[in-house]
C-alpha cells in the first residue's frame, strides 16, 4: 500500500480526533445549541454533496457501457446502502445526544458507550466511502483521480471535526466522563473509518467488478444517516434556519472541493 492511500484513509480519522480535542479548549460541558445546529447542518451538506459528486456520479460513469441502464448499479447500490444502515440502526444498541431512551435492542451498556456507538454507526459509511474511492483509484479502471480521492477524504475530515466535538463535549456532562476520557471516546468513535477503508482497499482487486455498486452503496449509507438523523437533529426546536444555512455551506464547500480537485 503506497503512502498516498495510507494518508488518504487516515485523514478522516484525524478530523474526528481534532474535533474531539475541542473538549480541552472550549469552556463548558456542552456546545451551544445554535453552534451544534450549524455544525450538524454543515456535516449534512458535506455528506450529501460527497454522495452525489464523489460516489453516485462516478458509479454511473463507470456503468456508461450499459447505455440507458447505466443507472442500475447506482440505484441498486443506493438502496442496499440504505437498507444496510437501517438494519444496523435496528440491531445495534445506541443512543443519540438529544434522546432520553436508547435505540435498538435492550442492552446493559452504559449511556456513554451507547452515545459513542451512535456516532460510530455514522462513521461506518464514511469509512466505506473513502475505502471504495481509493480502491477504485488503485484498480486504475475507475474514473477516479488521486486529487478526487483526496477531495472526498478531506471533505469527510472537515465534517468529522464538528462531529468529534459534538460527541466529546457532551460526554463530560451526559456521560459523566472527564476531559481526557471524553476526548478518548470521541476519537475512538472515528477509528471505524480507517478500519473500514483499509479492509476495502485491501480487497480492491476482488471488488473491482462491483465498484459501481459499492460506490453507490456507500452513498446510500451516508444519505441514510443524513436523512434519518442529522437533518432532523439540526432542525429541531427554534432557529432551524441555522441548520439549513449550515447545510448550504457544507454542500457548497464539498462541491467546490470535488470539482476543483477532481
Amino acid at each position: 500500500m503506497n503512502i498516498n492511500v495510507l494518508a488518504g484513509i487516515l485523514i478522516p480519522f484525524a478530523g474526528t480526533a481534532l474535533g474531539s480535542a475541542c473538549v480541552f479548549l472550549l469552556r463548558g460541558d456542552a456546545m451551544p445549541d445554535r453552534v451544534q445546529k450549524a455544525l450538524l447542518g454543515f456535516a449534512s451538506g458535506v455528506m450529501v454533496a460527497a454522495s452525489v459528486w464523489s460516489l453516485l456520479i462516478p458509479a454511473m460513469d463507470m456503468s456508461a457501457h450499459m447505455g440507458k441502464l447505466a443507472f442500475v448499479p447506482a440505484a441498486a447500490g443506493l438502496a442496499a446502502g440504505m437498507l444496510f444502515l437501517l438494519v444496523l440502526d435496528r440491531t445495534v444498541p445506541h443512543q443519540h445526544m438529544d434522546q432520553r431512551e436508547p435505540e435498538g435492542p435492550k442492552s446493559q451498556w452504559r449511556r456513554s458507550t451507547m452515545l459513542v456507538m451512535a456516532v460510530t454507526l455514522h462513521n461506518i459509511p464514511e469509512g466505506m466511502a473513502v475505502g471504495v474511492v481509493f480502491a477504485g483509484l488503485l484498480t486504475e479502471q475507475a474514473q477516479i483521480t488521486l486529487a478526487g480521492a483526496f477531495a472526498l477524504s478531506i471533505g469527510i475530515a472537515i465534517q468529522n471535526f464538528p462531529e468529534g466535538a459534538i460527541i466529546s463535549m457532551p460526554l463530560k456532562s451526559a456521560g459523566g466522563a472527564g476531559s481526557k476520557k471524553a476526548f478518548l471516546y470521541g476519537a475512538l468513535s472515528g477509528i471505524v473509518e480507517p478500519a473500514a477503508a483499509l479492509v476495502t482497499v485491501l480487497l480492491s482487486e476482488i471488488l473491482t467488478p462491483a465498484l459501481p455498486y459499492l460506490l453507490a452503496f456507500a452513498a446510500g449509507a451516508m444519505l441514510y444517516v443524513v436523512v434519518e438523523e442529522l437533518i432532523p437533529e439540526s432542525n429541531e426546536g427554534e432557529h432551524s434556519n441555522i441548520g439549513t444555512a449550515g447545510f448550504a455551506a457544507g454542500f457548497i464547500l464539498m462541491m467546490i472541493l470535488d470539482v476543483a480537485l477532481g
